[in-house]
């Protein structure tokens, strides 16, 4: 049984130090919300990198035990590479999140407190220590407590305007959510009940191919698909995320999903290991290719560019979930399945980061033109240049050219394809690349076009708000550089765990 290990301790720090900052912040109130999230943003940024240079010096996962009690009694904080790369792919869109937010959030000088950044500062500390919580949960109901507290931190963001339809979105997907967190605890309750254990480790030793497991997994899979909104449950994420205020949206879109997407990871790739077959495998991966087709050429036939980004993200989330048949086929044919966890992982990073950067051009083009009509973007290139080619860069991360994340994770994905012959998946990742590079060769062409004689933009954006745009599109371009790293960073401390759940 694992015990707690050197650096057990940061994985407490990193989930404690945002939830402190949300109860400071609320206490204090007014301005110093803000002040407030920005002193917990800048320490747990510190927090991450030590829980990061921890890992790579071990070489092995950080562990700590709550209590001292080990499993089944007690609960254990496990954080792998798998866990810790997600960690600083959320700590790095916080950040930059939270740089552009001082212009949309921030609490204007003759008022003490402003309602709207208030809320907005609290929530997104919210979201960052229900991520970390997610991330490192060793046991099945601990992830469900970490998803629920993320749930009610997101869905506030979808209606931080108070505006009518907004606050419609946001019960639509209050409403999935919950449905979802329904079957994912049934799946759960079920689990407790045939191995007396809601510990990862453990399950994975002790679940086998019977009808409880089976059940199990397919409770838990469907609540928790609803939740990351894979066609055809997708319907509640383009109006959310293409309502919210800019920030928000690319809070939402960026992270909030990927906690769930987080958890079908663990559930099939750990616990489920040796229970989940490639046919069931294969259905899951032609709903993600279903999305990417149906979420794309919607995307394409959209009016507002919000409303874009928003079906975009529809699409970009099929591409997540086709990881799974390539991993049950490099597993079947006992190759290294480690090529397609790799690709996944990073396809949701540059994901992440490109979409961050997407939603907040958006923000930045609204402001400046008055409007986000997608037909009518002329003028926007020359007012706003660093802010276009930040859209141009995350579009191309999206479309996966190279150098960027989204290249390298396609890359590895297609190798895994091609190793196991499945080759219909490339060709859904062909084809999605193109009607990706439509769409994003779209916006930015017509952007380009120049204004109409005497026009002068709606309002002046601060630059350092295009700067944090550019910055995070420039990190999805960029990553694909990680493939010059000596080891596998994502593999690090998952050999054991993965033994466990061997077939």
């Amino acid at each position: 049984m694992d015990l707690t290990t050197p650096g057990g301790l940061l994985l407490v720090l990193a989930v404690l130090l945002p939830f402190a900052g949300v109860m400071l912040g609320f206490v204090l109130g007014g301005r110093r919300a803000q002040q407030v999230a920005w002193a917990t943003i800048v320490l747990g940024i510190g927090l991450v990198l030590a829980i990061a240079h921890r890992l790579w010096v071990s070489g092995d996962a950080l562990v700590y035990l709550l209590g001292g009690w080990a499993p089944p009694l007690g609960v254990t904080l496990r954080a792998d590479g798998l866990s810790v790369c997600m960690m600083l792919a959320v700590m790095l869109v916080v950040c930059g999140i939270g740089v552009y937010a001082n212009g949309d959030f921030g609490t204007p000088a003759e008022l003490r407190e402003k309602r709207g950044p208030l809320t907005f500062w609290l929530l997104l500390l919210a979201v960052w220590g229900s991520l970390n919580l997610v991330f490192v949960s060793g046991d099945v109901f601990t992830l469900y407590v970490a998803l629920e507290l993320l749930t009610f931190a997101g869905v506030p963001l979808v209606s931080l305007d108070g505006r009518g339809e907004t606050l419609q979105a946001a019960l639509r997907y209050l409403l999935y959510a919950l449905v979802g967190s329904m079957f994912y605890l049934l799946g759960a309750f079920l689990l407790y009940g045939a191995y007396g254990t809601l510990d990862i480790a453990l399950l994975a030793q002790r679940v086998g191919p019977e009808p409880v497991a089976w059940a199990a997994a397919a409770l838990m899979t469907a609540g928790l698909l609803a939740k990351t909104a894979l066609f055809p449950l997708h319907l509640w994420l383009p109006p959310a995320h293409a309502g919210a205020p800019a920030a928000a949206s690319a809070l939402l879109s960026a992270l909030v999903i990927k906690g769930a997407w987080f958890l079908v990871v663990r559930l099939w790739v750990d616990v489920f290991a040796g229970v989940v077959t490639l046919p069931s495998a294969q259905l899951l991966a032609a709903l993600g290719a279903s999305a990417i087709l149906v979420g794309n050429v919607v995307a394409l036939r959209q009016a507002r560019l919000k409303l874009l980004i928003a079906y975009s993200t529809v699409a970009q989330i099929g591409y997540l979930f086709l990881m799974f048949p390539l991993v049950a086929g490099l597993d079947a044919a006992r190759l290294d399945s480690g090529i397609a966890v790799t690709g996944g992982l990073l396809q949701a990073i540059s994901h992440a980061t490109a979409k961050a950067a997407m939603f907040m051009a958006a923000g930045l083009i609204y402001s400046t033109l008055g409007h986000d009509r997608v037909a009518d973007l002329r003028g926007a290139g020359r007012a706003l240049p660093m802010t276009m080619a930040a859209f141009a860069l995350a579009g191309a991360s999206l479309i996966g050219l190279p150098p960027s994340g989204g290249f390298l994770a396609k890359w590895l994905l297609l190798s895994a394809a091609i190793a196991t012959a499945q080759w219909w998946w490339v060709a859904v990742m062909l084809v999605g690349g193109l009607l990706t590079s439509a769409y994003v060769f779209m916006v930015v062409v017509r952007s380009m076009a120049p204004a109409a004689l005497g026009w002068v933009p709606k309002a002046r954006v601060p630059r350092y708000q295009q700067g944090a745009v550019l910055a995070l599109a420039l990190c999805s371009f960029l990553l694909g550089v990680v493939a010059l790293l000596p080891v596998d960073v994502v593999q690090i401390g998952r050999t054991g765990l993965l033994s466990m759940g061997a077939r």
